[in-house]
């Protein structure tokens, strides 16, 4: 079976990171929740853009718990209730942070624009590679196993872009922050702790999505399914 015990096994450092990466950002957030900043998160959030000439791009409240994202299609910042509202070093940081990835998209930056591309092959071969993998399994038929694989590739390819994509987004969020005077250089240690947290998160996504893909190859080179 895909998942059977040798592959939890085979993924438990990613799991585990995940596990720790999730306690930190709880921990993160709800330090940083706590103190106060001078201006509201969507309010930074138009700082930032305006300042980098983006006064295109909307800022919309959408419901949900930190469903926090920039649409490059609509050019729309999205903010969740308590970053757009909220006046804390959380909400200022996470804004901040999705403001950095609408001056990504303004200025071109590189790997933005290549996972931007790469989002309908790894939104198709996430759900398709699960079930040639399934097939090929249980009819042990390789070239299905490879065809899955080969789908399974995208998903793993979109999340390393996916990678200096996050880690540049929260570079220039704190770059904008201090240098806009919305924070200062205490507060930068609450949203640097956050952010790091939350670029955690997306590390140990992407070790699950490649521990996986050795996972499924070593099944195809006859390695052990139990």
């Amino acid at each position: 079976m895909i998942f059977s015990f040798s592959y939890f096994l085979y993924l438990a450092p990613a799991l585990i990171l995940a596990f720790w990466a999730q306690m930190k950002v709880k921990s993160a957030y709800a330090q940083a929740q706590k103190m106060p900043a001078p201006i509201s998160g969507a309010a930074a959030a138009r700082h930032i853009l305006d300042s980098a000439g983006l006064n295109n791009v909307a800022i919309e409240q959408v419901p949900g718990h930190l469903s926090d994202h920039y649409d490059p299609h609509d050019k729309v910042l999205r903010l969740s209730p308590q970053v757009y509202n909220s006046r804390s070093l959380a909400a200022v940081g996470i804004a901040a942070h999705e403001a950095g990835h609408a001056i990504q998209d303004g200025v071109g930056y590189a790997p933005l624009v290549i996972r931007n591309a790469a989002v309908p092959a790894a939104n198709f071969g996430g759900g398709a590679s699960m079930l040639l993998l399934f097939l090929g399994m249980i009819m042990s038929f390789k070239p299905l196993l490879l065809a899955g694989i080969a789908l399974f590739a995208c998903v793993v390819f979109f999340q390393i872009v996916n990678l200096p994509v996050e880690f540049n987004a929260s570079t220039r969020a704190k770059k904008q922050l201090v240098e806009l005077g919305i924070i200062d250089a205490d507060g930068l240690v609450y949203v640097r702790k956050v952010l790091s947290a939350a670029a955690l998160t997306y590390v140990a996504g992407t070790l699950q999505s490649v521990l996986t893909l050795l996972y499924y190859i070593m099944i195809l080179s006859g390695g052990s399914r139990d």
